[in-house]
């Protein structure tokens, strides 16, 4: 049985939760934690604090020795809080069983997991998704794999990565929303509501964690875990938002960063998770440590040792200890010897025990347990349906030269080229920790669906070798050729050829930086010796982040960027390549010419010099081997159609908001989706601000030639900035405003403030 005073907390949850009001709801909450709280020894408290990973084969014996049986103790004696990488109703029913039935208190573990872009129906990875600026799609995702992961026993994800990032270097920009804050910011709020809903004890609902606190999309030098040194005006402008929409979206939990801000481990860093994160922004749930963070300040130079990490983080406010052990093994002792007052152990283990409440944990601590809906719920067939969408929409057309997208359905001889065209699991992405291996729709399967054609397969180089292993490094064949020839004949007599090519899905992602940005291995030789024999192209490319393309752009007719779209990536590619879905995405990167321009990214601030004095002059800000422009710019999407902007006007102007407006007009001969996006330029602020920055966009679906007015309206959120201490500010002055298809848009008018 439930041990009585769980029993005592459900019945009083029952009468609290069903009174009237939201700060009566919020006031008996507290009460409810307070009163467990007043009941905890110093060592419960602490427990609640600890998290681990799985420790051993819940089918199995129970652990006898070494640390599992250690872990398995302090579990039975209600020293720890929560578990990671623990998934299937059944197996956490039974970690949750001795939680709840065999300690002291009772209290129920909470169980994370990363479900980063879908639990077994896997969603595009979220770079792509943000590709699709719909953020009611990105909502409808999110909530997807709220619903597996909640029936597979998990209640709280490791998600969403809210960390902008100018730096495809980094391979976790494949994680994230791209290079834009004000994006950014719409689609961590879409993530989180998607995957909390309205109600986080709902069955289907799961808690939400923003990460990485922050910063951590601004390493030096692209590379994973590495120093971040940015301004006040980077951090709080740039860095912040994203952050801030979560909480707004009413995010239960946030992760530290592994990386330093300015010379302090995220993790050790009082102002960001006392100063900011607590006070200025009134957060009221708790923070967790990234695996091993605490620990990992002795690392950095922070901390003498894992006791000194552990007084460090606490005192900061991370409030729970993922897998470093630092807190259970120091924390306790920390306390007794007057080094760390209880008050902050209470403050951390308080706001952990109100999220379980919040869950639903106490109430029915076994409500993510039911092996029948674990069994009903995953990959079921609408989820199918609605991932395809979402894939479809992350699609981005960059070139259609003489228009040979989309291919005819009938009569061509299709010669299909490329590793990644015949691959199931690299379409996955990299965090498919829950997916089955083998499991997406290839792009040879989706175009064999379409059979009106005659499509013939050649792998035409073998992209890695080895065993794929999530937390091992990929290696790619940069030697063997053996399959160049038959690729190479198949082209010659092929009408058209479509090269799948880009990064395997454990090629981008956490770990995974990269020096050089073009197509990895043989694939670049590959392509160019299939243009010699044929040049009739498309390119298809399946990758984790922006890639160097120049030279595919000046010789390829077609290309598509089809990111790693999930379970439906074949499906979704075939249906854009024959033209049943026109494709409509946006860039949330730039992509760039060369390697040397990264980091690169379109809100950038002027120089002194930024233009050409005069002819043949070198003191400007340039390159002297390569042009300051992206390849691609964000926010760039062709389409099958085209779109014209006009009448770009200022309909009024008060002391609170501008209202503008702009007609778009479908100028092509079939139906179309238009990202609208605007810009504002402040030409003169203090400090110093972006020559332009996106401050709203509109969906708008046009049919051939119709033309549609979309309004805007820009009030002091879109005017203001934060100053160099944080505090958000709106200058008077001139401001510019530009509407367009992309971040290049020319089309502007202008008014003062």
């Amino acid at each position: 049985m439930i041990k009585a005073n769980l029993t005592f907390f459900t019945i009083i949850g029952f009468f609290v939760l069903n009174s009237c009001g939201t700060n009566q709801k919020n006031d008996q909450l507290d009460q409810r934690v307070n009163a467990l709280l007043a009941q905890m020894t110093l060592e419960e408290k602490v427990g609640q604090m600890n998290q681990y990973s799985s420790f051993w084969d819940i089918t199995g014996p129970i652990p006898k020795e070494g640390s599992a049986a250690k872990q398995y103790d302090q579990l039975k004696k209600g020293l720890v809080g929560s578990m990671l990488n623990v998934r299937g109703a059944e197996n956490v029913r039974k970690l949750q069983k001795i939680a709840v039935e065999e300690t002291r208190l009772g209290i129920p573990l909470i169980f994370g997991f990363d479900v980063i872009h879908g639990f077994k129906t896997i969603s595009p990875i979220p770079l792509a998704e943000a590709a699709s600026w719909d953020l009611e799609a990105i909502e409808t995702s999110a909530r997807i794999a709220a619903t597996e992961a909640a029936a597979a026993g998990i209640n709280w994800t490791f998600a969403p990565m809210v960390d902008i990032s100018r730096d495809a270097r980094w391979g976790r920009v494949m994680e994230g929303a791209g290079e834009d804050p004000y994006l950014g910011s719409k689609i961590a709020f879409a993530r989180v509501k998607g995957f909390q809903g309205d109600d986080l004890s709902a069955p289907t609902t799961i808690a939400a964690c923003a990460k990485h606190f922050a910063g951590y999309g601004f390493p030096e030098a692209g590379k994973e875990y590495n120093t971040v040194d940015i301004g006040t005006q980077t951090l709080h402008n740039m860095v912040m938002p994203p952050f801030k929409a979560t909480i707004d979206a009413g995010v239960r939990t946030f992760m530290n960063s592994f990386s330093q801000l300015n010379g302090i481990p995220a993790t050790g860093s009082k102002y960001l998770q006392r100063t900011l994160l607590k006070e200025q922004w009134n957060f009221d749930g708790f923070v967790v440590s990234d695996w091993g963070s605490i620990e990992e300040m002795v690392e950095h130079g922070y901390a003498d040792d894992a006791k000194q990490a552990a007084q460090i983080a606490v005192e900061a406010g991370s409030d729970m200890d993922m897998q470093s052990l630092a807190y259970i093994d120091h924390l306790i002792d920390l306390v007794k010897s007057s080094a760390v007052p209880e008050t902050l152990i209470d403050d951390a283990a308080r706001r952990i025990l109100r999220v379980k409440f919040e869950l639903g944990l106490f109430d029915d601590p076994y409500k993510y347990c039911n092996a029948e809906r674990e069994k009903s719920t995953i990959g079921h067939e609408k989820f199918q349906e609605v991932t395809l969408e979402m894939a479809k929409k992350s699609i981005v057309l960059l070139k259609n030269k003489n228009q040979l997208l989309p291919l005819k359905k009938k009569g061509l001889n299709i010669a299909l080229i490329g590793d990644l065209a015949d691959d199931k699991t690299s379409p996955l992405g990299n965090w498919i920790l829950a997916a089955d291996t083998n499991s997406a729709v290839s792009v040879l399967e989706g175009m064999k669906a379409y059979e009106g054609n005659n499509l013939e397969f050649s792998v035409g180089v073998k992209l890695h070798t080895g065993v794929l292993e999530f937390a091992k490094e990929l290696n790619i064949n940069t030697s063997d050729k053996s399959d160049f020839t038959a690729a190479l004949n198949l082209a010659k007599t092929a009408d058209v050829v479509v090269m799948v090519l880009g990064e395997h899905g454990f090629h981008s992602g956490e770990g995974r930086s990269r020096t050089q940005l073009g197509l990895p291995g043989l694939q670049q030789e590959l392509l160019e010796q299939v243009f010699k024999v044929n040049q009739n192209i498309i390119l298809v490319l399946n990758n984790g982040r922006p890639l160097v393309l120049d030279w595919a752009d000046q010789h390829i007719p077609a290309i598509v960027e089809a990111w790693q779209l999930g379970t439906q990536s074949g499906n979704a590619i075939a249906q854009v390549l024959y033209g049943d879905y026109n494709p409509s995405g946006k860039l949330p990167m730039s992509f760039p010419k060369s390697i040397g321009q990264v980091p690169i990214y379109y809100n950038y601030k002027s120089t002194g010099r930024p233009t050409l004095p005069s002819p043949d002059e070198v003191f400007w800000t340039h390159y002297q081997d390569e042009q300051n422009a992206p390849l691609y710019p964000f926010g760039y999407g062709l389409s099958y159609t085209t779109f014209a902007y006009s009448n770009l006007k200022i309909n009024s102007q008060n002391d609170t908001s501008i209202d503008v407006s702009v007609e778009v007009t479908n100028t092509g001969n079939v139906q179309g989706n238009e990202v609208v996006q605007l810009y504002v330029k402040d030409h003169f602020a203090r400090p110093t601000q972006p020559i332009k920055s996106l401050k709203g966009f509109e969906l708008v679906d046009l049919n051939p030639n119709q033309t549609k007015t979309v309004h805007f309206t820009l009030a002091e959120a879109e005017l203001g900035f934060y100053d160099n201490d944080g505090k958000f500010i709106v200058q008077p002055g001139d401001f510019s405003i530009y509407v367009g298809g992309d971040s290049t848009t020319e089309l502007n008018t202008k008014f003062k403030l």
